[in-house]
């Protein structure tokens, strides 16, 4: 079986501190957060009253009216963060369609378009819900519509393991390729589901913080953590091999070295108490990448702001590294920004790790002023920080035991 190398050469994002990549890592240089009350509805009825919402976004401006007439927000943010991939890439046209592959996750998929037509059928009767409610509700369809848009005739396929449905897309994605599957692929990840039935589902189950200061709620490792904000956005990765980039000229900003995918098998939410199915995903990406223990490390952990995820996180982490190689890590939450972007998260972070890599500057964990004694390690407290790792590391931790972790280098 091949084992080809993959790298990264186009990248694009929308989320709640930035529409382009640019301006999302100035953002998460500078400490700039995406958090604030919600808007998409009235929340007088509602203990969570945060979000972290994508601001002056219009579809309009990436898709023609007929597709975004018939598909959910989550397909719209991922048509935009795949144009300004693409774009950044100058892949389109360079690649034999059959050898174009998309592998693209969304945890939940059209949860907003549900909930609307759902409303419909309770008010108004059946004859009124739309005939594209189901494809714009399915989570592949973001998949499947970007495969139209780019002309993409090898595999098109969603990964949906909840929170780590991005990362576990670009793990697949590079899987692809380095086997001789496909020689590019469109990946990453877009949810959109700040929506009330939505709210109202991680609000009641206890997940969300439900402070109403934007600046103490979304508290990754901090002891005065107690739930995530959601979030919602999209980012997307184009994938290649080694070889065809290089010959084209591309530019490349990263090599993808390593990936680990885990489950559990514990609980439908919780994260095992003894983080083995973190640690050994860890471990696997490790393995893959080569990693010495004189290496500079960074973590872009999965960092949710949630009394469990974070504990047991810290514990994966020291666990897979060892506690000496831990404390000389330097790992930091995009979350306490970004609030949970669900589905889209590991894309994001994946996208943050790539740049912490080729930009040497580490990006805060902001509102981190009490640390948790159990969450011991240096995630970067409050500000940014020169340094210049070796080997970067992107954890996502899903609902259902999914674990799954990536590692790039520069090229």
């Amino acid at each position: 079986m091949e084992n080809r190398r993959v790298v990264i050469t186009g990248m694009g994002t929308v989320s709640p501190i930035g529409n382009t990549v640019e301006k999302s890592w100035d953002s998460l240089v500078n400490g700039r957060s995406g958090i604030g009350k919600i808007t998409y509805f009235d929340t007088s009825l509602f203990k969570a009253k945060l979000d972290a919402e994508v601001k002056d976004f219009n579809p309009r401006d990436w898709m023609e009216k007929q597709d975004m007439l018939r598909s959910d927000k989550y397909v719209h943010y991922a048509f935009a963060a795949t144009t300004e991939a693409i774009a950044d890439s100058g892949i389109e046209g360079t690649v034999d369609p059959e050898r174009f592959a998309v592998y693209y996750g969304s945890g939940i998929g059209g949860i907003c378009t549900f909930s609307a037509e759902m409303r419909k059928l309770i008010d108004r009767g059946p004859g009124r819900v739309s005939p594209f409610l189901i494809p714009m509700m399915i989570p592949n369809m973001a998949a499947g519509m970007l495969a139209i848009r780019f002309g993409c005739r090898n595999a098109a396929i969603p990964a949906v393991t909840a929170c780590a449905s991005g990362t576990n897309a670009i793990g697949e994605a590079v899987r692809a390729i380095r086997h001789g599957y496909a020689d590019a692929a469109i990946t990453g990840g877009s949810e959109a589901a700040i929506s009330e039935i939505g709210v109202a589902g991680f609000q009641n189950m206890q997940a969300l913080s439900v402070a109403e200061d934007p600046e103490a709620a979304s508290l990754p490792f901090d002891r005065r953590r107690a739930g995530f904000v959601i979030g919602e956005g999209a980012a997307t990765l184009i994938l290649e091999e080694y070889e065809r980039a290089r010959k084209r000229g591309a530019h490349i900003y990263g090599e993808v070295v390593g990936y680990g995918s885990t489950c559990d098998a514990y609980h439908i939410t919780a994260p095992s108490p003894d983080s083995d199915g973190g640690k050994r995903a860890i471990e696997e990406a490790l393995r893959e990448a080569g990693w010495k223990e004189d290496e500079k490390l960074y973590i872009n952990a999965h960092g949710t702001g949630t009394p469990m995820n974070d504990r047991c996180e810290t514990k994966a982490i020291k666990r897979a590294l060892g506690e000496e190689n831990a404390r000389k890590a330097m790992i930091s939450s995009s979350k306490s920004m970004t609030g949970h972007m669900l589905g889209a998260a590991g894309a994001f972070e994946a996208i943050v790790a790539v740049k912490t890599l080729e930009c040497g500057i580490v990006t805060p964990t902001i509102n981190l002023t009490e640390p948790d004694p159990d969450c011991d390690l240096d995630y970067t407290p409050l500000t940014a920080r020169s340094w210049q790792s070796d080997l970067a590391l992107s954890i996502s931790l899903g609902f259902g035991g999914h674990n799954a972790v990536l590692a790039f280098r520069r090229i």
